[in-house]
């Protein structure tokens, strides 16, 4: 079974497989994913007004007062700004604080929760091109991830295998030079696009927008990080891939 809705901004896919399952428990599970996701959009998103994440910055809500996902939330921006020696924050000078980057990936990691929770163990989740991906659709194959090719709008430049991790793009193709390096607050420059393999969508997520914002010098840090897979294309048109990673 598979749904698609549009939330936070960008269409996500929940693709499950679930052999003996009814449709009406799938249903339930998917509804279940999509009406979190909602929630997350209306707690977090920093384009609106009554959301968490607005009146925390705009100084409505004092630390004490912070729900445990925001303060989860911020904790992983916190983490990922000390990781990446600034070039990853949530907290741009002159800027509204701003934890997408962070938030999506969250969201999504915890939404593979809620169908596992219901049972669910086949099934593929993908949010704008992050996916997370559980089990095998059929015996012996894997989930199999497109990556966008970052010149070719109607091209995909690779494939990954998966069979219950997640994998992340981070690119200018579709919203422009919306990643800033946080140490400069300028866009980074030297990269097309940065793609992670990982056990979550969090790491994988957060590791590849970092690598993005740090230019050329986050091709060898991602490349160190612990449990994690590159494929990364330079603006010299260069391909930097990690041995181990799966390509179909």
């Amino acid at each position: 079974m598979n749904r698609v809705e549009q939330v936070m901004g960008l269409p996500i896919s929940v693709d499950v497989r679930a052999a003996g399952d009814t449709d009406e428990t799938v249903d339930h599970a998917i509804d279940g994913v999509f009406g979190w996701l909602r929630e997350v959009d209306a707690r977090f998103s920093p384009f609106k007004e009554d959301s968490e994440v607005r009146r925390y910055d705009r100084g409505d809500l004092a630390p004490s007062e912070l729900s445990d996902d925001l303060l989860e939330v911020l904790s992983l921006c916190d983490h990922y700004e000390r990781l990446s020696g600034g070039a990853f924050t949530a907290r741009l000078p002159g800027r509204s604080l701003d934890p997408n980057a962070v938030v999506k990936g969250w969201a999504v990691q915890r939404a593979a929760a809620l169908l596992r929770a219901e049972g669910l163990g086949v099934f593929c989740i993908n949010a704008g091109g992050d996916v997370v991906t559980s089990g095998e659709p059929e015996p012996g194959r894997p989930w199999r991830v497109g990556i966008r090719h970052p010149e070719q709008p109607d091209a995909i430049c690779a494939v990954v295998e998966t069979s219950g991790g997640a994998v992340a793009t981070s690119a200018e193709y579709e919203r422009g030079a919306h990643i800033l390096d946080g140490r400069t607050g300028r866009p980074p420059v030297g990269l097309l696009s940065v793609t992670v393999a990982a056990d979550d969508l969090v790491t994988a997520d957060s590791l590849a927008t970092a690598a993005f914002a740090m230019g050329t010098e986050g091709i060898a840090w991602v490349a160190s990080q612990p449990g994690c897979q590159v494929l990364i294309i330079d603006a010299k048109r260069q391909v930097h891939r990690s041995p181990g990673l799966r390509l179909a």
